[in-house]
């Protein structure tokens, strides 16, 4: 199964968005690790949301678009990582693996991706 892990950081945190050496070192070797076993599929690390946008359609209403940043966001996604995982108990260890990376306050969401497989049958 895959599994799409979210992480969500301080937007105002100044080590959020300049990491160290040695954070860049530990970080490359669990990416690395984690490609050569097959569980990462891809991850990476996304800029801040001054340089993103919101786009919303709201239901019956016309497509809005919102430019960074997000003043109304304390936690803004920081970056992903989609795995492989045999189940949601596997993909909730390798999360708490990659938190336990971070010196700072961080946050992931851990999501199944639905696969064609997981789909209703139509007829």
């Amino acid at each position: 199964m895959r599994f799409l892990m979210m992480h969500r950081i301080d937007e105002n945190d100044p080590q959020a968005w300049n990491p160290s050496p040695e954070f860049m070192q530990k970080m490359g070797g669990f990416i690395q690790e984690s490609a050569e076993k097959g569980i990462l599929i891809t991850a990476e690390g996304v800029h801040k949301s001054d340089k993103g946008a919101l786009v919303r359609k709201p239901r019956g209403a016309a497509i809005r678009v919102t430019d960074g940043p997000f003043a109304e966001a304390k936690e803004v996604i920081g970056g992903f990582a989609l795995i492989n995982a045999a189940d949601q108990a596997e993909a909730v260890e390798f999360a708490k693996r990659y938190v336990e990376l971070f010196d700072l306050e961080i946050e992931v969401e851990v999501r199944q991706v639905v696969e064609f497989d997981d789909l209703p049958a139509h007829d």
